[in-house]
């Protein structure tokens, strides 16, 4: 099963003025950031409702989107670059990072006496762990990314705090209900991505539907 593809949004105000990949929102931002440069234009993950700082580092896309013309390879060796750094860290044929662990010596004489040693057995506990609160950890991720959105975009709307009570509830119609006087285009992606709460389905999952 392939991951399905990053999708990007973008606001002017309270208006989308872009959705969809990243390479296509970026076009449409500096579009409309050359024709209308006082107005301020936020650009979020379309699934997680990550902001993207257009000024940082991260968004490297739309960074690059947004400098004059005149630097047509800038985004290849930056890509590159950026590459070479990734593939140059840690243990490339594992993926294994190495972080601190703080148990209590109980649990450290329980690891040591299990096959494999401790590393083995806390990366099958958490493999377990995974597989167990798969379908909780999609709606916490779902709630999250909902509440992200709208209190960026309608944190000073009408009935937000009432309309954040039926999100974290899983109350759907009481949260489409509660926000039926937010501007068009932002209530219409809050609903999506509160759908995704009660749905159990992700983003790209109701779009492609």
């Amino acid at each position: 099963m392939t991951n399905a593809p990053t999708l990007w949004i973008a606001f002017a105000g309270t208006s989308k003025i872009s959705a969809g990949t990243p390479e296509q929102v970026a076009d449409d931002v500096k579009t409309y950031v050359d024709a209308h440069s006082q107005d301020k234009v936020l650009v979020f993950d379309a699934a997680t409702s990550q902001q993207l700082d257009m000024d940082a580092p991260g968004s490297l896309i739309v960074a690059l989107k947004l400098l004059p013309l005149a630097q047509p390879n800038l985004e290849a060796d930056a890509t590159t670059s950026e590459l070479s750094t990734v593939r140059a860290v840690g243990r490339p044929k594992l993926g294994v990072t190495a972080k601190e662990v703080t148990l209590l010596p109980r649990h450290w004489d329980w690891l040591a006496t299990q096959p494999g040693g401790a590393s083995v057995a806390l990366r099958k506990l958490v493999e377990q762990a995974q597989r167990a609160n798969k379908d909780i950890d999609r709606m916490r991720v779902a709630r999250d990314a909902a509440y992200k959105f709208i209190n960026a975009m309608a944190g000073d709307e009408v009935g937000f705090e009432e309309a954040t009570r039926a999100l974290f509830a899983g109350n759907l119609s009481a949260f489409q209900s509660l926000i039926e006087s937010w501007p068009k285009d932002i209530r219409e992606h809050s609903v999506l991505l509160a759908k995704a709460v009660v749905l159990e389905a992700n983003y790209e999952k109701q779009v492609a539907g």
